[in-house]
């Protein structure tokens, strides 16, 4: 049906409008099919994103407006100077002009300025040191500014030949004969030093950052109270800690119990020696614990920040400053140990934050309200998928130079060797769902990459620390040009590859693993449990299994086949599988820990709560005591590690695994 000359129109004023807001007005979804994008979506984004629009005939006058104030834009809000060189800065201004940088030392830099009749152009007579500096340019009467990013091209590599390895886990599902109910920085020091006398050099983890565990609890780490400080229940406790036995489910409440009772009677860190950050996210967790978790439903002082002194438990209050501060200590001290004996972090930067978190709260400006950050319709999840967090605000973050982006890097960076970037095409573009429309009735938003990868480049050449983005999914061609530009390694799954006809091998630019904490693990894949509990919990049709099992079957014995293995002998299977990831010009190779007793439940199943399975909570079926002590595993490690040391295997040039 086609409609009015009017209604044309209008609809092609929200389409200009939408691109003009980096709102996409068509998409593939994960299933390959094209999608065009309804109007009352592209409406409610664009309105989110602060256009002045509550229909389509309202399009065409705020894309005149968003045009008008674009035009009247002297500076853009970030400007970036890749290794320090500041691009030409051309302003069509016939007033005379002056323009200096502040550097983010203090220092001030003052620009070179040419002028013709109407126009001006700054430049920079010499590289900028790396950092995030302030342009400033005055005209007129007028004066603008805007954050200058200097940062290198190429995120930080270590020197060597990069064949390393390690191993992946969750710190809180660890157990040893001491553990309490979590596993804490203890048992991750175990863990490291275990590794490294094996030949490894590295120890990932799912994210330590704080999570809500009071009820109800929520115990994912993706999805954080903040990505600016570390969950409370790593903490070694020191003489207050107590073991218990090793419970049926990782219980976050009865951990945080534990925690609250070895940390009462110490005493507070002074406020001078917090920053006010701290200080500010130790408030909120007060004001939480008296006025709820929800703080959108605060009064409104309260949730506008203003929290006086009723408002605020002080206890509470205490204990976060308190644990904030032995976390700090302990994380830092642990990173310093580890690395005199060659062994690094693997830090995961989440790519949100729990809506109910101190970071949407003390940040609201920058982050959406209305909408919901997910996925469209894939394989996996054919209905799609609600993370259940609020995106940020692409231009809001911008004109804070993107401060809470670089500030959630650092956080973790500084104690980290390998930072992995969850979901790295957020740089790019994410999935904005409008609260009540469909899981598929979204679209994506896109933001500036270029600057985000500034952010991510300077900030791991700070800390010396290296970058992994997990660019698993529906990648766009941004991402995959970009990653090998900033020396930023992808990942590389066997399970993935093995369901491919024509499997390759991982390249030198990507981290090789044999799956991840959202895919089943090795045992459980062969066996496909997986596909059982995605009938239970409604994320698979019954009537679509059958096709599901025959293809997984399919990759399951590609696997074998390539490895000259059997199925019959998971053992050595596993054995194979590693020697070959071991021998692979693949710098650096993961895997779960798990794996190397072949359990077969998987850690979590995406797109489930915690109501349905218990996604986060099940400990280790094996105590690190029992782990260290068995041949088996030691002889596998042993066998791995020589293959990263041998190098390569000679190749015919065929892709299959031999």
């Amino acid at each position: 049906m086609t409609g009015s000359p009017t209604q044309t129109d209008e609809l092609s004023a929200l389409g200009s409008l939408a691109l003009a807001l980096g709102v996409h007005t068509h998409y593939t979804d994960g299933l390959e099919r094209p999608v065009t994008v309804s109007p009352e979506t592209l409406i409610s984004i664009c309105a989110a994103l602060g256009a002045p629009i509550d229909g389509p005939g309202g399009a065409a006058e705020a894309l005149r407006a968003f045009q008008a104030s674009k035009e009247a834009e002297i500076l853009p809000p970030v400007l970036v100077a890749w290794d320090g060189l500041l691009p030409a800065i051309t302003i069509f201004e016939e007033a005379p002009l002056g323009a200096a940088i502040g550097l983010e030392d203090g220092e001030v830099l003052v620009l070179e300025v040419s002028r013709d009749a109407s126009t001006s152009e700054v430049q920079a007579g010499h590289p900028l040191p790396p950092g995030y500096h302030t342009l400033t340019v005055e005209f007129g009467g007028r004066t603008e500014t805007c954050t200058v990013i200097s940062a290198p091209q190429h995120a930080w590599r270590r020197a060597g030949n990069g064949r390393s390895w390690g191993i992946g886990a969750q710190l809180s599902a660890l157990r040893s004969a001491r553990s309490r109910s979590l596993g804490d920085l203890r048992d991750l020091d175990s863990l490291c030093r275990w590794v490294g006398s094996h030949g490894g050099d590295l120890v990932t983890l799912l994210p330590l950052l704080p999570t809500f565990n009071a009820s109800p609890a929520e115990p994912s780490p993706y999805s954080p109270v903040s990505r600016l400080f570390w969950s409370e229940l790593i903490l070694d406790l020191g003489g207050a800690h107590r073991a218990v036995e090793r419970p049926s489910t990782l219980d976050v409440c009865r951990a945080d119990a534990e925690v609250r009772a070895a940390l009462q009677g110490r005493p507070t860190p002074p406020p001078a020696s917090l920053d006010a950050e701290l200080i500010r996210y130790a408030r909120f967790r007060g004001a939480q614990a008296r006025l709820g978790r929800k703080w959108r439903a605060w009064p409104s002082g309260a949730r506008g920040g203003a929290l006086g002194p009723s408002e605020v438990d002080a206890d509470e209050e205490r204990f976060h400053r308190v644990a904030q501060t032995m976390a700090r200590n302990q994380l830092t001290e642990l990173r310093r140990q580890l690395a005199a004996d060659g062994v690094r972090l693997g830090l995961d930067l989440a790519v949100g934050v729990h809506p109910d978190g101190y970071d949407p709260w003390s940040r609201q400006a920058l982050f959406v309200e209305g909408m919901s950050v997910g996925a469209p319709p894939d394989a996996g999840f054919p209905s799609g998928q609600d993370w259940g967090f609020s995106p940020v605000l692409p231009e809001a973050s911008r004109r804070e130079g993107h401060r809470y982006l670089a500030a959630s890097i650092a956080h973790q960076a500084a104690l980290s060797g390998v930072l992995r970037v969850d979901h790295i095409m957020a740089l790019t573009r994410l999935y904005w769902i409008p609260h009540g429309f469909g899981l598929h009735e979204g679209t994506y938003v896109s933001y500036p990459a270029d600057e985000l990868f500034a952010v991510l480049a300077l900030e791991s050449q700070r800390h010396r620390c290296e970058v992994v983005g997990e660019n698993l999914g529906t990648v766009p061609a941004e991402i995959d040009e970009a990653l090998p530009r900033h020396r930023i390694w992808g990942m590389y799954l066997a399970e993935f590859e093995a369901m491919e006809e024509d499997p390759q091998p991982p390249t030198p630019d990507e981290v090789a693993l044999i799956g991840t904490h959202d895919t089943p693990t090795l045992a459980g894949w062969i066996a496909q449990v997986d596909i059982d509990e995605r009938i239970r919990c409604r994320l698979l049709e019954a009537a679509a299994a059958p096709a599901e099992r025959e293809a997984r079957g399919e990759g399951a014995r590609r696997l074998a086949d390539m490895l000259e293995g059997s199925l019959e002998e998971p053992e050595a299977l596993l054995a194979e599988l590693l020697e070959w990831l071991g021998r692979s010009p693949s710098p650096l190779v993961i895997p779960w820990l798990e794996d190397l007793w072949l359990e077969v439940e998987q850690v979590n199943l995406p797109g489930t709560r915690s109501s349905e399975r218990p996604n986060w909570q099940r400990p280790m079926s094996r105590t690190l005591d029992e782990v260290m002590t068995d041949p088996n595993i030691d002889a596998l490690l042993r066998r791995f590690d020589e293959a990263r040391k041998k190098g390569p295997p000679a190749t015919d040039g065929s892709s299959t695994f031999r």
